[in-house]
Protein backbone atom coordinates (compact mmCIF):
# COMPACT_ATOMS: atom_id res chain seq x y z
CA UNK A 1 0.00 0.00 0.00
CA UNK A 2 1.20 3.17 -0.99
CA UNK A 3 1.49 6.02 1.34
CA UNK A 4 -0.71 8.06 0.07
CA UNK A 5 -3.09 5.71 0.19
CA UNK A 6 -2.22 5.08 3.98
CA UNK A 7 -3.38 9.06 4.82
CA UNK A 8 -6.53 8.52 2.19
CA UNK A 9 -7.83 6.27 4.91
CA UNK A 10 -6.57 7.53 8.19
CA UNK A 11 -7.52 11.53 7.33
CA UNK A 12 -10.93 10.09 6.56
CA UNK A 13 -13.63 11.90 9.48
CA UNK A 14 -14.49 7.97 10.73
CA UNK A 15 -11.01 7.12 11.19
CA UNK A 16 -9.99 10.47 12.74
CA UNK A 17 -12.66 9.70 15.31
CA UNK A 18 -11.44 6.14 15.94
CA UNK A 19 -7.81 7.21 15.77
CA UNK A 20 -8.82 9.92 19.24
CA UNK A 21 -10.18 6.53 21.31
CA UNK A 22 -8.83 4.94 24.65
CA UNK A 23 -8.01 1.69 23.12
CA UNK A 24 -6.44 -0.39 20.28
CA UNK A 25 -5.64 -4.13 19.90
CA UNK A 26 -2.34 -4.94 19.20
CA UNK A 27 -1.19 -8.00 17.71
CA UNK A 28 1.47 -9.76 17.77
CA UNK A 29 3.67 -12.72 17.58
CA UNK A 30 4.68 -14.33 20.68
CA UNK A 31 7.93 -15.83 21.39
CA UNK A 32 6.76 -19.58 21.42
CA UNK A 33 4.80 -18.57 17.88
CA UNK A 34 1.51 -18.46 19.00
CA UNK A 35 -0.62 -15.21 18.45
CA UNK A 36 -1.39 -12.84 20.73
CA UNK A 37 -3.87 -9.90 20.82
CA UNK A 38 -4.03 -7.55 23.91
CA UNK A 39 -6.12 -4.10 24.11
CA UNK A 40 -3.80 -1.46 24.92
CA UNK A 41 -4.08 2.61 25.41
CA UNK A 42 -2.51 4.55 22.85
CA UNK A 43 -2.20 8.07 21.25
CA UNK A 44 -2.02 8.61 17.89
CA UNK A 45 0.68 11.69 17.14
CA UNK A 46 -0.66 12.26 13.52
CA UNK A 47 1.56 9.88 11.89
CA UNK A 48 2.31 6.82 14.28
CA UNK A 49 0.34 5.07 16.89
CA UNK A 50 2.31 5.27 20.29
CA UNK A 51 1.94 2.94 23.37
CA UNK A 52 3.81 2.56 26.02
CA UNK A 53 4.16 -0.69 28.54
CA UNK A 54 6.30 -2.00 31.06
CA UNK A 55 9.91 -2.47 30.75
CA UNK A 56 9.65 -6.29 31.60
CA UNK A 57 6.26 -6.90 29.66
CA UNK A 58 6.49 -9.89 27.81
CA UNK A 59 5.33 -9.14 24.09
CA UNK A 60 8.68 -6.86 24.36
CA UNK A 61 10.63 -9.93 23.64
CA UNK A 62 8.54 -10.89 21.39
CA UNK A 63 8.55 -7.83 19.26
CA UNK A 64 11.75 -7.24 19.26
CA UNK A 65 12.05 -11.05 17.59
CA UNK A 66 9.64 -9.95 15.39
CA UNK A 67 8.20 -6.51 15.09
CA UNK A 68 5.58 -7.22 12.47
CA UNK A 69 2.19 -6.14 14.63
CA UNK A 70 -1.39 -5.53 13.26
CA UNK A 71 -3.92 -2.98 15.24
CA UNK A 72 -7.84 -2.87 15.64
CA UNK A 73 -9.72 -0.14 16.61
CA UNK A 74 -13.18 -0.17 17.15
CA UNK A 75 -16.70 0.48 18.16
CA UNK A 76 -19.32 -1.19 20.23
CA UNK A 77 -21.92 -0.17 18.33
CA UNK A 78 -23.86 -2.05 15.62
CA UNK A 79 -22.99 -1.64 12.71
CA UNK A 80 -19.37 -1.87 14.24
CA UNK A 81 -16.41 0.74 12.68
CA UNK A 82 -13.55 -0.55 12.65
CA UNK A 83 -10.04 0.50 11.63
CA UNK A 84 -7.38 -2.13 10.53
CA UNK A 85 -3.56 -0.68 10.67
CA UNK A 86 -0.48 -2.58 10.32
CA UNK A 87 3.04 -1.79 11.10
CA UNK A 88 5.91 -2.55 12.10
CA UNK A 89 6.87 -1.74 16.26
CA UNK A 90 9.90 0.17 17.13
CA UNK A 91 10.69 -0.23 20.82
CA UNK A 92 11.69 3.61 22.55
CA UNK A 93 12.62 2.67 26.36
CA UNK A 94 12.36 5.66 27.96
CA UNK A 95 13.22 7.16 31.37
CA UNK A 96 9.99 8.07 33.63
CA UNK A 97 6.36 8.17 32.29
CA UNK A 98 6.35 9.14 28.71
CA UNK A 99 4.09 11.80 28.31
CA UNK A 100 2.07 9.74 25.63
CA UNK A 101 0.82 7.40 28.62
CA UNK A 102 -0.57 10.18 30.00
CA UNK A 103 -2.10 11.55 27.28
CA UNK A 104 -3.22 7.60 26.01
CA UNK A 105 -5.31 7.63 29.33
CA UNK A 106 -6.79 11.08 29.79
CA UNK A 107 -10.21 10.33 28.31
CA UNK A 108 -11.16 7.69 31.11
CA UNK A 109 -13.27 9.30 33.08
CA UNK A 110 -11.69 10.00 36.19
CA UNK A 111 -12.48 13.01 38.62
CA UNK A 112 -9.64 15.63 38.76
CA UNK A 113 -9.18 13.89 42.50
CA UNK A 114 -8.95 10.72 40.67
CA UNK A 115 -6.13 11.35 38.04
CA UNK A 116 -4.07 12.71 40.79
CA UNK A 117 -3.93 10.00 42.81
CA UNK A 118 -3.60 7.60 39.52
CA UNK A 119 -0.36 10.32 38.66
CA UNK A 120 1.12 9.42 41.41
CA UNK A 121 0.25 5.66 41.57
CA UNK A 122 1.81 5.53 37.75
CA UNK A 123 5.22 7.76 38.88
CA UNK A 124 5.73 5.59 42.29
CA UNK A 125 5.22 2.28 40.30
CA UNK A 126 7.32 2.51 36.74
CA UNK A 127 10.95 4.41 36.61
CA UNK A 128 10.79 4.06 33.06
CA UNK A 129 8.83 2.71 30.41
CA UNK A 130 8.78 1.41 27.04
CA UNK A 131 7.37 3.39 23.93
CA UNK A 132 5.84 1.29 21.47
CA UNK A 133 5.63 3.08 18.26
CA UNK A 134 3.71 2.15 14.87
CA UNK A 135 4.07 3.81 11.63
CA UNK A 136 1.67 2.46 9.76
CA UNK A 137 2.59 0.12 6.18
CA UNK A 138 -1.39 -0.54 6.04
CA UNK A 139 -4.42 0.51 6.86
CA UNK A 140 -8.47 -0.21 6.19
CA UNK A 141 -11.92 1.46 7.08
CA UNK A 142 -14.76 -0.77 7.43
CA UNK A 143 -18.08 1.11 8.01
CA UNK A 144 -20.31 -1.63 6.85
CA UNK A 145 -21.93 1.37 4.82
CA UNK A 146 -19.17 2.31 2.10
CA UNK A 147 -16.69 -0.04 2.71
CA UNK A 148 -17.00 -3.89 3.80
CA UNK A 149 -14.68 -6.46 4.70
CA UNK A 150 -12.91 -7.84 1.75
CA UNK A 151 -14.55 -11.31 1.93
CA UNK A 152 -17.92 -9.89 2.05
CA UNK A 153 -17.07 -7.88 -0.83
CA UNK A 154 -16.43 -11.05 -2.50
CA UNK A 155 -20.37 -12.46 -1.79
CA UNK A 156 -21.69 -9.07 -2.76
CA UNK A 157 -20.39 -8.99 -5.78
CA UNK A 158 -20.91 -12.86 -6.24
CA UNK A 159 -24.63 -12.32 -4.95
CA UNK A 160 -24.73 -9.23 -8.10
CA UNK A 161 -23.30 -11.72 -10.73
CA UNK A 162 -26.18 -14.42 -10.45
CA UNK A 163 -28.86 -11.41 -10.10
CA UNK A 164 -27.25 -10.35 -13.37
CA UNK A 165 -27.36 -14.02 -15.37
Amino acid sequence: MQPSEISEVLNRPLSRELLARDLTRLAYVAEDGTPRAVPIAFVWNGAEIVMCTPKNAPKLPALRHNPAVALTIDTEVHPPKILLIRGRAELDAVEGIPEEFLQSNSTYQMTAEQRVVWESEIRSLYDGMVRIVVTPTWAKLIDFETTLPSAVEELVRQRDERKDA
